[in-house]
């Protein structure tokens, strides 16, 4: 592991540290100039953040004394000593964290990118002595990583400033196992800045995915299988905004990045291999009952399931033996082809309800796109209820799954979506990024062929989901690659992977 870390900074009343944060004019990492500035700790520009600009905080701002921590950087949890002189006597100060939030910004089907704000959590309070001096411990939060400021506050308004670093720490477990062995990856303190956020892994110096922690506080866990031979792998993680990693890191504008390389080893025994893939896919939900109400209402006994899945569509609250008719509403067209898409409805079924006004549909899940559904019970010519019904993917077992170099495998999937966020799954052999499959076209049915290469054994093949296009944040490009940490930071919709298990037999 490579990593130098920045000595602690500290404010006076007339010096104040400014960190300029380079990046490059032409978009890429290590070119160009910079052409901004930014205070240490403070975003880097209002589209990426809600902080308050410089400007305001200057005006809630009456800097004294001088203030400084030790150590200046460490890992979330680290114990820091600050210590403050020259402040007004006996008086009470607020030290105060400068955290930040995350989220992504999805708008329907459309992606627009990452959103950051400020937050500034207390985290003690102290009393100067009669020389304005003041001492305090105080612990790092969980959260985003690389710089914040610890803040002095007095009745609102700042009085003095010292950046802290978080150090970014990433684990792995186990560091040994037969092939198949899961790998967890695990990384706190990832930041929210471009040059700080996205982080990419390399399994064996070839590409697999790309690690996000932007809903989650920084924090990102993954979990990828063995792959390869018995004896040593190398698993490792390179930051990388630009869709791939960042190579020479000591030559780029942040140097101070760390990389890591870990070992894993792969022992001599039984593979392990995926869980049946029928397992792969997300645990269904149930529908929430709810209070009756005058009038007609329909509702799903299931809110999601997978193409195929069977739910009962219940009515109540109708007119005696009154003539219903069910509609189900689909997106089709693609985003390529040149004519768009549309929203149509289809039939599902018509019928006369009973004396008591309620009937109930049984149905499989329809084969269609992925995501929200919605379904219109309709009396005449007019709309009397409506509900949604969600669809998630899911997969058939791979086939064959098992044959020699040059065999075609069939990867099979159903339920796939449509939005920016849901329309392809990457697909990824060995932990090596080959490729991606989209669903919108062929209205949520993904149907790859793939060749078998590589020695005899066993083989994986990985299915991720990943973000198709939309409006990135500046600074940041992750269309069309795998997201790793998916299960907890995808934007949009809740998806799950595919892992399917293939052995190479000799010719």
């Amino acid at each position: 592991m490579r990593g130098g870390m920045p000595k602690a900074l500290t404010f006076t009343a007339s010096v104040i540290a400014i960190l300029a944060l380079a990046a490059c004019s032409s978009g890429s990492e290590g070119e160009g100039k910079s052409d901004s500035e930014t205070r240490v700790g403070s975003p880097p520009g209002a589209a990426q953040s809600q902080a308050p600009s410089q400007e305001a905080e200057a005006a809630l701002a009456s800097y004294v004394g001088k203030f400084s921590l030790s150590p200046g950087h460490g890992t979330i949890g680290s114990v820091v000593t600050a210590t403050g002189t020259g402040f007004p006597t006996d008086a009470t100060l607020d030290i105060v964290w400068q955290a930040y939030t995350g989220r992504w910004n999805v708008d329907g089907e459309k992606y627009l990118g990452r959103e950051y704000g400020e937050k500034l959590e207390p985290m003690t309070s102290v009393r100067t002595d009669a020389a304005g001096a003041f001492e305090a411990k105080i612990t790092i939060p969980e959260g985003f990583g690389f710089y914040h400021d610890v803040r002095v506050m007095q009745d609102r308004v700042l009085r003095n400033k010292a950046a802290f670093y978080v150090d970014m720490e990433v684990t792995i477990s186990p560091t040994s196992g037969p092939v198949g062995t899961p790998i967890t990856i695990e990384a706190r303190g990832i930041g929210w800045r471009p040059l700080q956020s996205n982080w990419d892994l390399i399994y064996d110096n070839r590409f697999t995915g790309f690690i996000s922690a932007v809903s989650t506080n920084g924090m990102a866990k993954v979990t990828i299988p063995a792959t390869g031979a018995p004896g040593k792998h190398i698993v490792s993680i390179l930051h990388g905004s630009f869709t791939f990693p960042y190579m020479n890191m000591q030559q780029s504008p942040e140097p101070d990045r760390p990389t890591w390389n870990f070992e894993f080893t792969i022992t001599k025994g039984n593979p392990v291999l995926p869980q049946a893939i029928d397992k792969q896919s997300l645990a269904r939900d149930r529908q929430e009952i709810q209070a009756a109400r005058a009038g007609p209402s329909i509702a799903t006994d299931w809110q999601s399931g997978t193409v195929g899945s069977p739910i009962t569509l219940r009515g109540t609250g109708f007119a005696p033996n009154a003539a219903v008719e069910l509609q189900w509403f689909r997106v089709s067209g693609n985003r390529v082809g040149g004519q768009g898409w549309e929203e149509n409805a289809t039939i599902l079924g018509k019928m006369t309800v009973g004396g008591d006004g309620s009937f109930a549909l049984p149905l499989a899940t329809l084969d269609d796109l992925g995501g929200d559904h919605r379904i219109e019970a309709r009396v005449g010519a007019d709309k009397a209820a409506q509900t949604s019904y969600t669809i998630t993917p899911s997969a058939a077992p791979l086939s064959p799954s098992s044959g020699p170099v040059g065999t075609t495998m069939t990867i099979h999937l159903k339920g796939g979506g449509w939005t920016e966020t849901a329309n392809i799954y990457t697909v990824v052999y060995d932990n090596a990024y080959i490729g991606y499959s989209c669903a919108f076209n062929s209205q949520g049915d993904i149907t790859v062929y793939l060749p078998a290469v590589g020695e005899p054994g066993w083989h994986f093949i990985d299915l991720y989901p990943a973000i198709y296009k939309g409006k990135e944040t500046p600074g940041v490009e992750t269309f069309r690659i795998p997201q790793l940490s998916f299960a907890l930071d995808h934007p949009g919709e809740r998806l799950p992977a595919f892992r399917f298990a293939f052995l190479v037999t000799e010719d």
